[in-house]
């Protein structure tokens, strides 16, 4: 045990932990029976996206599966736009409803991410698409501001985004909910987690929040604020209730449902609110 303690004290946490987490999962693998997916979880150099645990990326692509599961009905062939898709994390939830004649496609504006993605998912059933496109909170200066989405017209049968429009302004988070609605089929939904300034936020105590008080006009907005911590408010953005419902009527989206995240509340769905956004069915001819 003493040789234990030495050897973390001689690595550090980190390094022992990126030494030993390969071997983890080398084992993890062989015990995995009744949730295959998750033999793609990558190695701690490729779980980016502020989630770096191994047990918190087995939690949330699990979480994930069982809402995409919910959205879509289940069953596979179906076509899926992961936006903001990092190295794939719901690229491993969307696996088992893609199959034989679905297509997942994943977005990121982090081109080492998108590498790192199609490097774990090689099959013909999931593309990794670089969008370049500018935001404050990321590297990404020369690009265009809001490029729309590569992605054909009442195409997709379900978009994802997780912890994207977190870091949308006003005008980005309106357009690209514009792109979403471009982008579904009829009756076709989106799930994406956001920070939701609702009664339930309004009635929490600043200490039960902690760093999550969004107390601050993004570029002078009134419905959309940033916490005072941000270097540039797209590091964090939240929405209130009344923002929400504006930008997804203008989009022609329906809110299905919202489940309250637990940066919020004592009990949670997900760490963000995740919202359930509905295109209207095309009416009968």
């Amino acid at each position: 045990m003493l040789a234990v303690f030495r050897s973390v004290a001689r690595l550090g946490a980190a390094a022992l932990y990126r030494t030993l987490d390969p071997v983890y999962r080398a084992l993890d693998r062989h015990y995995v029976v009744r949730t295959p997916a998750l033999r793609r979880i990558p190695g701690a150099g490729d779980r980016r996206g502020g989630k770096h645990a191994y047990g918190e990326w087995a939690h949330v692509a699990g979480l994930f599966q069982g809402l995409i599961h919910q959205a879509l009905g289940g069953g596979a062939g179906h076509h899926i736009l992961d936006v903001g898709c990092g190295t794939g994390l719901l690229g491993i939830a969307a696996s088992p409803y893609v199959g034989t004649g679905g297509r997942y496609t994943g977005l990121d504006v982090q081109a080492a991410d998108i590498a790192a993605a199609r490097r774990r998912f090689a099959e013909h059933s999931h593309r990794f698409i670089h969008l370049s496109a500018a935001n404050p909170a990321y590297d990404t200066a020369g690009a265009p501001a809001r490029p729309p989405w590569p992605v054909d017209d009442a195409s997709q049968d379900l978009v994802t985004a997780l912890s994207v429009w977190t870091h949308f302004a006003e005008a980005d988070a309106g357009f690209y909910l514009g792109e979403v609605a471009r982008v579904l089929r009829p009756g076709g939904r989106a799930l994406i987690t956001a920070f939701v300034l609702d009664d339930t936020y309004r009635a929490a105590a600043p200490a039960r929040l902690g760093r999550w008080v969004f107390d601050r006009p993004a570029y002078g907005a009134d419905d959309w604020l940033c916490p005072a911590w941000v270097r540039v408010p797209e590091d964090a953005v939240a929405l209130t209730d009344r923002a929400l419902d504006r930008i997804a009527a203008a989009a022609g989206l329906r809110l299905a449902a919202a489940h309250a995240g637990t940066w919020k509340a004592e009990g949670g769905l997900y760490f963000q609110d995740v919202l359930v956004l509905e295109k209207p069915a095309a009416a009968p001819g």
